[in-house]
């Protein structure tokens, strides 16, 4: 199959997204963008991570274009509250590498730190290996042009908080039509099959007829293409993920130097959790739940209480929150059994959807995008093609999917029947994972949890296991271990925790000064992105 003519059904964010990334990687192709005026965009995905950089740099986008015109802000971190008990407080999993250098092991320098002094708060792990810690614990921001955060890379070791609905017109807008995507607006009224090809034509209300040597289906949760049309079978992982809903709302900013925090701030409830993505102009915020264990109705009270709370840096007034728009929005846990059928890829939410837990509505978007393009610099598409394809980003999505699932599992929340209830369907769907993947000693903790993840690829690495698992107070770090790991050079574990602690407090002070004299995320944004205004 030669791929000459692409046809991406759908806009928004995951449409427009393709269309910038296939015109970059293929401009003599011809790229068709179908988007219909009476089918409303979702707008997910207000909150990315760090991984987009790397889609923005290949499309060759700056932030000095794109900032102003979505309402973003910086994002370095996304901090979880709450998670591992009722009231327990917060940690923050930072983007970036951290600093190992000198560590006589990566990681476990300052488990054995843990285990030598214990109460050693968990926060203190992320300060001692995160220059960019002392900026977002302060709510600064620096681009570190002069290197006073050490390892903090500001072109790889920064994600955004943007309007999903104003990235996709300003991608269209700046980036495909002037690159020259056709943009048809219409709606799809019949779709034409051919059994060996997959869909031959397309029908639209203004009367014309649309054929492509590919359609990417970016039609949402209803995935016209693939699952209406081509009845590729969904695969439901609510088993993992039991959340099935959000409320969600827009709320004004009353102190933006307090509230425009440069993190996702994500706090745990009695019956699920609630976002925070600060945006240049306002808050967007929601609360994601089971109707397992609790109504739609119960969700939006709890909701509201929430925005009233102390939770919130700066509590709303009963009379401020009434006064919100709510946003009740469905969410279809899971992924369709293969994405790339016949000449059918589908992207975004039409290919399978995560809870927004870990901000990964985008991520699945760009790289599955890097996976289509790297299959479709062949030209001519087999069936190994797709299949390869297809098990790539299988990959991805489960590795995604079982990392979420771990922030559910390694909470020691019991304190209502949502939290007991969510745990315990997902441990026995991973010990019967785990039974089927490994026999042998299962005591190690940690041994187990990076097994489960490794074995299912996780994208983001062990490095990304162990903020969440240590964040959740779980320290693997025990005398025989810590013996194990230290015992050729002799120096005792309380010398070596010392010594770690040593240069750990001088980096933490050389940052936290640093940080000091930064100025905040607000005003560094407002100075060099809006013009100097509100």
């Amino acid at each position: 199959m030669s791929i000459n003519k692409i046809v991406i059904v759908g806009g928004g964010s995951a449409g427009w997204m393709s269309a910038a990334t296939l015109i970059k990687a293929f401009p003599n192709k011809e790229i068709i963008v179908i988007e219909s005026k009476d089918v409303p965009i979702i707008g997910v995905g207000e909150s990315t991570l760090a991984g987009i950089k790397r889609w923005t740099n290949f499309i060759g986008l700056k932030d000095k274009d794109f900032l102003k015109a979505t309402d973003a802000t910086y994002k370095l971190s996304i901090k979880f509250n709450d998670f591992y008990k009722k009231d327990s407080g917060g940690f923050h999993y930072p983007f970036g590498t951290p600093m190992i250098d000198k560590n006589r092991n990566p990681f476990q320098d300052w488990h054995i730190k843990k285990y030598i002094y214990p109460d050693t708060p968990v926060t203190d792990f992320v300060e001692c290996l995160f220059p960019a810690s002392a900026l977002f614990n302060q709510n600064k921001y620096c681009p570190n042009t002069d290197n006073k955060f050490d390892n903090f890379d500001h072109n790889k070791n920064v994600a955004y908080h943007f309007d999903a609905v104003k990235f996709g017109r300003w991608l269209k807008e700046f980036i495909c039509l002037p690159s020259g995507v056709i943009h048809i607006e219409a709606t799809v009224t019949n779709i034409v099959k051919d059994d060996k090809v997959g869909i031959k034509y397309l029908e639209l209300d203004n009367k014309q007829i649309v054929d492509a040597d590919l359609f990417i289906d970016c039609t949402g949760f209803k995935s016209l293409l693939l699952g209406q049309s081509l009845n590729e079978p969904y695969i439901s992982l609510q088993n993992l993920i039991p959340n099935n809903g959000a409320w969600a709302a827009q709320v004004p900013y009353k102190d933006k130097e307090k509230e425009m925090e440069s993190y996702t701030n994500c706090t745990a409830l009695g019956n699920g959790w609630c976002w925070n993505t600060p945006l240049y102009s306002r808050l967007g915020t929601g609360y994601v739940h089971s109707t397992k264990f609790i109504t739609k109705e119960q969700a939006l009270d709890e909701f509201k209480q929430y925005l009233m709370s102390d939770k919130m840096v700066i509590p709303r007034t009963k009379e401020e929150v009434e006064k919100l728009q709510f946003r009740y929005i469905d969410m279809k846990i899971g992924i369709h059994e293969r994405t790339f059928v016949k000449n059918v890829v589908a992207i975004g939410m039409a290919a399978g959807f995560i809870e927004p837990l870990e901000s990964n509505g985008l991520y699945t978007v760009h790289e599955f995008l890097f996976k289509l393009v790297d299959i479709l610099q062949r030209n001519d598409i087999s069936q190994f093609d797709r299949n390869m394809y297809n098990s790539s980003t299988k990959n991805i999505f489960d590795g995604f999917i079982r990392f979420v699932s771990l922030h559910y599992l390694l909470s020691h929340r019991d304190d209502t029947e949502y939290w007991k209830g969510i745990k315990d369907g997902i441990i026995i769907d991973v010990e019967k994972e785990m039974m089927d993947h490994y026999s042998d000693d299962h005591n190690a903790f940690n041994d187990l949890v990076q097994r489960y993840m490794v074995s299912f690829q996780h994208p983001m690495g062990i490095a990304g296991i162990t903020y969440i698992a240590t964040g959740m107070n779980l320290n693997m770090m025990n005398e025989a271990r810590a013996k194990n790991e230290y015992f050729l050079s002799g120096i005792p574990l309380e010398h070596t925790a010392y010594q770690a602690n040593l240069l750990w407090e001088s980096r933490k002070e050389k940052w936290k000064n640093n940080a000091n004299d930064a100025p905040s995320l607000y005003q560094y944004l407002k100075e060099n992105f809006f013009d100097g205004k509100e």
